[in-house]
């Protein structure tokens, strides 16, 4: 089977890019442990993606595969996830019993990064039809060779352990775990940069 081509995503692109994510992410551990309702989950996870992962969209650094079978929102040295977004979203949205929780999963989250300028990967994803057809794989390569262009490190959070290995086949390495009150664990992954060639 020949490789999917990747593209980045448009203005015009990124409801189908949300919406492959969202797909993606629908047996997500923290995912639906945050919306474990189905409705609550499709009404709301699109929104998080936005505040997450959106600045993507605005960097040119959101990719899809052909035919939006999956999708990688990127965020370069210094882009970050939104929030204050992020805050109104769980305020507004998620069950009271959880925020207290979530919010420090998101703190920890937060403090875990590489001190060092480094590429951030909070979201990839490919729709469950299209699963184990290499596309995810294509995407981790696609971001991989912007952060081998730029020297720098690449960061990630396993939040489904069966994603692990996809990513340490793709160099990075575990760095711990993640875990708040009855969350899931998150796993952090970071893939340091090659050594300069002398």
């Amino acid at each position: 089977m020949a490789a999917a081509t990747v593209r980045t995503a448009g203005t015009s692109d990124e409801e189908r890019v949300i919406a492959v994510v969202t797909l993606a992410f629908g047996t997500d551990p923290p995912s639906r442990w945050m919306y474990a309702d189905p409705r609550e989950y499709m009404t709301n996870f699109p929104s998080f993606v936005r505040a997450f992962g959106g600045e993507a969209f605005r960097h040119g650094t959101a990719d899809y595969v052909d035919g939006f079978a999956g999708a990688a929102l990127w965020l370069p040295p210094g882009a970050h996830p939104d929030d204050d977004a992020l805050v109104l979203l769980v305020q507004r949205t998620v069950a009271e019993p959880l925020r207290t929780d979530l919010m420090a999963l998101f703190e920890r989250m937060g403090n875990n990064h590489p001190r060092e300028p480094h590429w951030y990967l909070p979201l990839i994803g490919v729709d469950p039809l299209q699963q184990s057809s290499g596309h995810g794989s294509t995407l981790l390569r696609h971001g991989l060779a912007r952060c081998a262009r730029d020297h720098l490190t690449a960061y990630v959070e396993s939040t489904n352990p069966r994603n692990v290995p996809l990513y340490e086949r793709h160099g990075f390495a575990v760095v711990g775990t993640i875990q708040v009150g009855g969350s899931p664990p998150i796993i952090p992954m970071l893939r340091k940069p090659a050594p300069a060639r002398p």
